[in-house]
């Protein structure tokens, strides 16, 4: 399984959020993870296009087209729509249907409405959310990169070790914090023990660029 790019963890965090509501199944998870996955499809592709051409295969648009795009959310659907028609990507999902879960965001998150999403509205906004993230993203494994990433917060979190921390910093060094410099690794640990471990594989894995010559 390929590790995400950096920039791809915003997006993938939020849909995990929305997943672990999606996966309990009770009536307040039901209304959060609608709202979750439903705004995982919009930060998805507001990062996408906050991004510099080289970090999405080269492609570049307009700055006035993303503009446009970035309006609102029904714009920000349009361009996806668009972009997959431009790479000839075939999707499942669909355009009226997405309008609709956001439609029905709507109604729990402003006007707190009472009734429960039902099961079928949260599996379309759900496969709507993993089909757009690894569209943009390049991340056709998206599910089992959920999957994985949940497993891992159900197992008891791996301590530190000496080589994690010195590949860690080797790549991030020190971080300000509140004016005083703490390492990279530490930080990591101490908000997150599983991405800990997840940028220590990440970086193992990156290929050696070193000049052979």
């Amino acid at each position: 399984m390929r590790p995400l790019k950096p920039w791809a963890y915003g997006p993938f965090e939020i849909l995990l959020h929305a997943d672990l509501h999606y996966r309990i199944g009770e009536d307040f998870d039901r209304r959060i993870a609608m709202i979750g996955f439903d705004n995982a499809i919009e930060v998805a592709i507001t990062t996408y296009l906050g991004l510099h051409p080289i970090q999405r295969g080269n492609r570049q648009y307009a700055n006035a087209n993303v503009e446009a795009w970035l309006r609102n959310y029904h714009s920000k659907i349009d361009f996806f729509f668009l972009e997959c028609a431009t790479r000839q990507v075939a999707v499942v999902g669909q355009h009226d249907e997405i309008i609709w879960y956001h439609e029905v965001r709507n109604g729990q998150y402003h006007v707190g409405g009472a009734t429960v999403p039902q099961r079928r509205e949260l599996d379309g906004v759900r496969a709507a959310a993993l089909e757009v993230f690894a569209v943009l993203f390049d991340v056709p494994d998206a599910v089992a990169q959920l999957d994985a990433r949940i497993a891992a917060m159900q197992q008891a979190p791996q301590p530190r070790t000496d080589g994690g921390d010195r590949l860690i910093d080797s790549r991030y060094g020190l971080v300000d914090l509140c004016g005083q410099m703490e390492y990279s690794s530490e930080l990591l640990y101490a908000v997150d023990r599983n991405r800990y471990h997840y940028t220590i594989q990440s970086l193992e894995n990156e290929p050696d660029t070193e000049d052979p010559s």
